[in-house]
């Protein structure tokens, strides 16, 4: 616990100098591979911010891995997550890295067994409704799970209906 509140020169310096270096590599991978780095687009997205997140935060404050290992591994990161989102376009690929959308509710019902595979309750789907300002659950067109854990809400007017474009899962 005495570790806890030492202070040395030469620590503070060495964490600052790493901290800007992985950050300024993070800017350049990140200006190279695209905004895409950081989406939540599928559930694969959200792994890739997660282990870069866990790679700043090694490099930065572990004395056992070195800016130079921070930098690679960074860059491995950024190469897997641009082979994955080019080899998506083939439908196997897509089907081992992207979730599929669920159906929560249509036209202002509940599908059955849906909340339970997707671990929903309905105080949760209750209150994505009230964000989604619905007043009445007859104006729910459908709720959708999305690939990246958000819950997207579709609702009007009564007679309007939802192309089918927008529910093609």
């Amino acid at each position: 616990m005495k570790d806890w509140f030492q202070y040395s020169t030469e620590g503070f310096l060495a964490i600052t100098l790493t901290t800007i270096g992985i950050y300024c590599a993070l800017i350049i991978f990140t200006r190279i591979i695209g905004k895409r780095s950081f989406s939540k687009m599928s559930s694969f997205d959200f792994a890739m911010t997660v282990a870069i997140g866990s790679i700043l935060a090694t490099v930065i404050i572990s004395k056992s891995a070195s800016l130079q290992n921070g930098i690679m591994a960074l860059a491995v990161v950024y190469a897997l997550q641009l082979v994955i989102a080019k080899a998506r376009k083939w439908q196997p690929i897509r089907n081992l890295v992207d979730n599929k959308p669920t159906l929560l509710m249509k036209n202002g019902k509940i599908i059955e067994g849906s909340l339970e595979k997707c671990k929903v309750t309905e105080s949760d789907l209750k209150a994505k409704l009230r964000e989604a300002n619905v007043i009445q659950l007859s104006e729910v067109k459908a709720v959708v799970f999305e690939s990246t854990g958000d819950i997207s809400v579709l609702h009007g007017a009564d007679d309007k209906s939802i192309d089918d474009w927008l529910m093609d899962f």
